[in-house]
């Protein structure tokens, strides 16, 4: 703009850039405070710049009102404006990345840009940038500086605000998924319910999933299976049928794979296996091994949950059933630092394929992951920091061991699908609002492969209701609460992290 325009115009110029800055920078910076916790928390959700949350909230704030004090001082203004244009690419990089690199579109914050979106938001940014530009012009041709070390001290504020974004994006990114420091990153409208069915009761429970059909088993009536296929416009029931019942059940479940169901109560120890095109089940394996927990590999191959003999602490099994019975424990697969059966309490899980197994543990966070016979892949945590089980036991002098008080519960319902591992957590994270906990069950996911964390989101109670159980089948989600069944459809952004292969296939 320079040589035709008078200096009494230039300096108006300048000085109406200066306030509209000063305006913008103090507008938001109290709307900040005033509402900090949430501020934070909008920080912590950022894909970007979760883990650096309680650094960043605070510099944002004083950074806006040392740029705003220093632009109300003609000796400071043009530091002021050099800063400011600096603060501003930042804020525009940051936006950048989020439009184009993030794997999720978070909300957009509030204060004075409130009612825009990302894209207008990014307008809005470069138009200050722009702004705060002509202004630095305007002061440093008035000086009479060169424009060699006017770009130089352009250069000097914008290229160092860009490479402090940046950095800050790839190691919050590691952090996040790697060294997590108990930041949860909700993903926005990461499901959507599709639909809900009054089941009558509240004793069913997920016995499994087969070509479109979901498989409940219920507590009181153990030994009728009840089928629902997924648009919840069918349901049938059946009764099964055992070719031997002369035995003192004390806990039968029912679980269903692929084109079988199984019928089993580890306290016998039996399994029966019956075809889904029948009702009948017939004895599989009668008295090879005691268990408290099954999970299927296949027809004939089953992990289990049980205690060792000669230890008499928690260790893992598998057992196959033919061409004769195969019992084969892992002492090791399950670390315990107290008594070896508190300490280790968990649940076993597996995914679909009957490849990939993790073990939970209830009350710390670790995770390790093994394949069908008992071969351990790699471990990793949850995000959580219990990394030892708080639990007070004591040793009766029948030697019985007993739980002194009740345990911190770290971890709770949980499922595997297609390599992602869905886990209900009950410990709150930073920059968490109390509120949501009371209306909902937060889920956590995170790559069994990778070994990282992908994100997270909840589940909205059902009245006075909570989540009881849930089921991943078909990309997507189902879950019980109270009398109904609940199905919910997940976003793309959840999708983007399933397995592909064979389970793809009809």
């Amino acid at each position: 703009m320079g040589i035709n325009i008078d200096i009494k115009k230039k300096k108006l110029i300048v000085n109406f850039i200066c306030y509209l800055y000063v305006l913008l920078f103090v507008y938001a910076s109290v709307s900040k405070v005033l509402d900090y916790e949430n501020f934070r928390v909008q920080i912590g959700q950022s894909p970007l710049l979760s883990a650096y949350a309680g650094a960043i909230a605070p510099f944002v704030i004083v950074s806006e009102l040392l740029i705003s004090f220093l632009l109300l001082f003609k000796k400071l203004r043009l530091a002021g404006l050099y800063l400011a244009i600096g603060l501003m690419v930042a804020f525009t990089v940051y936006i950048f990345l989020i439009l184009n690199y993030s794997e999720f579109v978070p909300c957009s914050c509030g204060g004075v840009l409130e009612d825009l979106g990302w894209t207008e938001h990014l307008i809005f940014n470069i138009v200050f940038v722009f702004l705060g530009l002509i202004g630095i012009w305007g002061i440093e041709n008035e000086s009479g500086r060169k424009y060699q070390l006017i770009f130089l001290r352009g250069f000097v504020s914008i290229v160092p605000a860009t490479i402090g974004v940046l950095v800050l994006y790839f190691t919050s990114e590691y952090l996040m998924k790697k060294e997590n420091p108990f930041i949860r990153r909700f993903i926005p409208h990461a499901i959507k319910i599709v639909k809900a069915k009054d089941l009558g009761y509240n004793s069913y429970y997920f016995a499994g999933y087969s070509e479109g059909e979901i498989y409940l088993g219920n507590y009181t009536t153990p030994l009728i299976l009840t089928i629902v296929d997924t648009a919840f416009t069918n349901e049938r029931s059946f009764r099964i049928n055992l070719d031997e019942t002369n035995y003192q059940y004390q806990s039968i479940q029912v679980r269903v794979k692929e084109s079988y169901f199984y019928v089993y109560d580890g306290t016998v120890p039996i399994i029966y296996r019956g075809n889904l095109n029948s009702s009948k089940a017939y004895t599989l394996s009668l008295g090879d091994a005691y268990f408290t927990q099954m999970e299927i590999a296949d027809s004939v191959h089953f992990l289990l949950n049980t205690k060792s003999n000669k230890t008499k602490s928690r260790v893992l099994a598998y057992l196959k059933v033919e061409p004769k019975p195969i019992v084969h424990i892992n002492q090791d697969l399950l670390q315990g630092h107290l008594d070896g059966i508190f300490d280790t309490d968990g649940r076993l899980i597996g995914d679909e394929s009957g490849e990939d197994f993790v073990y939970v543990y209830y009350y710390r966070n670790e995770l390790p992951v093994f394949d069908k016979n008992l071969n351990l892949k790699g471990k990793f945590r949850t995000i959580d920091t219990i990394s030892r089980a708080q639990v007070k036991v004591k040793k009766l002098s029948n030697g019985i061991t007993k739980m002194e008080a009740p345990p911190l519960k770290v971890n709770d319902k949980s499922v595997l699908y297609r390599d992602v591992l869905f886990n209900q957590s009950n410990l709150m994270g930073k920059f968490e609002s109390s509120d949501l906990w009371k209306l909902a069950t937060v889920i956590d996911m995170y790559n069994v492969d990778q070994k990282e964390y992908l994100g997270s989101f909840f589940i909205q109670d059902r009245g006075k209701e909570k989540m009881t159980q849930i089921l991943v089948a078909d990309k997507r989600l189902f879950v019980l609460s109270g009398n109904e069944m609940i199905q919910y459809q997940f976003a793309q952004s959840v999708q983007n992290h399933f397995k592909k292969g064979e389970a793809e296939k009809p």
